[in-house]
């Protein structure tokens, strides 16, 4: 292995200094053929993603899914590309929490951010923090619910940036939280404010959250009780029993079973209940992205409408808001050991 003598191009304080780094799933730098084939080919090779052998599972990507699929999501992300930023809405939103997220800790703090596929990469923000003179990190991946599929994969590559390192930074990694009374608070304030704002009152709230494949969760993935746990704790702060707010899974990908109940064939039975005018949340993503805005918000609307239903409403994720950075703020703060923090620290 080559190592890379990284020297910040500000000197160490004397005393340290943390930078903080959060990290998302990551999107294509565009919504061309060849854009959406790099990004895809990047995620769909990850062995934490399709744990097939890869002498199985890479000519069949090579193949067949990167010749095909890529046209198809190509479309798709761009009914929900931000023309006026040229991005996806998933870059957007990181950038702006990690802009954001930085005037709320203070200059004490550096923070930079990155995404585990596609640009920036989580190695880039290592660079970026260290070129700041820090020698601490704090790492959180935003994912509220702990998969081996999100959160470890995205540890795994931190580290992997810094197997590169001669010199290496001291790292704090934050767990998921999908209970923290910081989450559900913005979750429902976010509901609450949403549902005001229609002229029309929903006859349930679907929480959809991104599905797993059952394999994984025999093997001991626990993604599905953390899913559970959040929507526990936001029925509970809303007010609803299991009927009024049943938990869904979207996503499917692949002839595998994956963990049910599925998401579109919940969805679209509903109509024949007299059930027409339904909203919907997804509780496993901080910002809107193309599961939310499209899967959802598009195709999903479609297929409920198709289905005699009348109203389809999106529940916005924390997205940039207000919750979205006073909860990555108490999870930065919480986690942060004392002689890390220059509040408590001393000056750096």
């Amino acid at each position: 292995m080559a190592f890379i003598n990284k020297t910040p191009t500000q000197p160490v304080p004397s005393q340290g200094r943390t930078g903080v780094l959060i990290a998302n799933l990551g999107t294509p730098d565009g919504t061309d053929f060849f854009s959406v084939r790099r990004y895809l080919g990047e995620f769909l090779s990850d062995r934490r993603v399709i744990e097939a052998p890869p002498a199985l599972w890479q000519p069949i990507l090579q193949g067949v899914v990167l010749t095909t699929r890529p046209s198809k999501s190509g479309e798709a992300y761009a009914r929900i590309w931000d023309r006026t930023e040229d991005a996806s809405p998933l870059r957007v939103y990181t950038r702006s929490q990690a802009d954001k997220l930085a005037i709320r800790l203070g200059t004490g703090f550096p923070v930079a951010w990155g995404m585990r596929y596609g640009k920036p990469s989580i190695a880039e923000a290592v660079e970026e923090l260290m070129d700041q003179g820090c020698d601490r990190i704090l790492f959180l991946p935003l994912y509220p619910q702990y998969s081996a599929t999100t959160t470890a994969t995205a540890n795994d590559q931190l580290f992997r940036s810094l197997m590169k390192l001669r010199r290496q930074p001291s790292v704090q990694t934050i767990p998921a939280f999908p209970d923290h009374p910081a989450y559900i608070a913005g979750l429902e304030k976010s509901v609450r404010e949403h549902l005001a704002s229609l002229s029309w009152k929903p006859q349930r709230l679907v929480a959809s959250f991104h599905g797993l494949p059952k394999l994984c969760v025999d093997k001991g993935d626990y993604y599905p009780a953390d899913c559970e746990r959040t929507l526990a704790a936001l029925r509970k702060a809303l007010d609803l029993s299991d009927e009024q707010m049943p938990i869904t899974y979207q996503s499917r990908f692949g002839p595998m079973e994956w963990v049910q109940p599925y998401t579109a064939p919940f969805v679209t039975a509903l109509p024949e209940q007299g059930i027409t005018r339904i909203a919907v949340i997804m509780p496993g993503f901080i910002s809107d992205c193309i599961e939310t805005l499209d899967e959802i918000g598009n195709e999903l609307r479609h297929e409920f409408i198709e289905a005699g239903g009348e109203e389809l409403t999106l529940v916005p994720c924390l997205n940039d808001s207000d919750p979205a950075i006073d909860l990555l703020d108490t999870l930065i703060r919480e986690a942060c050991p004392p002689s890390w923090n220059p509040e408590t620290a001393g000056p750096v």
